[in-house]
């Protein structure tokens, strides 16, 4: 498919993504990058209490609440 038919199908809302080789697509920014972070006890408690009443594990209710806060901070 030509760059011009490709962009007039995608202009009148027709799905293109049959034309798209989506196998090693990436999103920027969003590849993991291991850190450490060295929390109290009473904190370490507090997180895996409130994980489990959620049901999701420590590191998800980690990700979650940093990003919240940054998220509100950055806008």
């Amino acid at each position: 498919m030509k760059a011009k038919e490709f962009d007039a199908k995608f202009d009148r809302g027709e799905d293109v993504s049959h034309a798209l080789d989506l196998s090693k697509a990436r999103r920027p920014g969003q590849q993991p990058r291991r850190v450490n972070v060295d929390f109290p006890e009473w904190m370490i408690g507090s997180l895996d209490k409130e994980a489990k009443r959620l049901g999701v594990t420590r590191q998800s209710i980690i990700k979650v609440w940093i990003a919240d806060r940054l998220e509100k901070t950055l806008a």
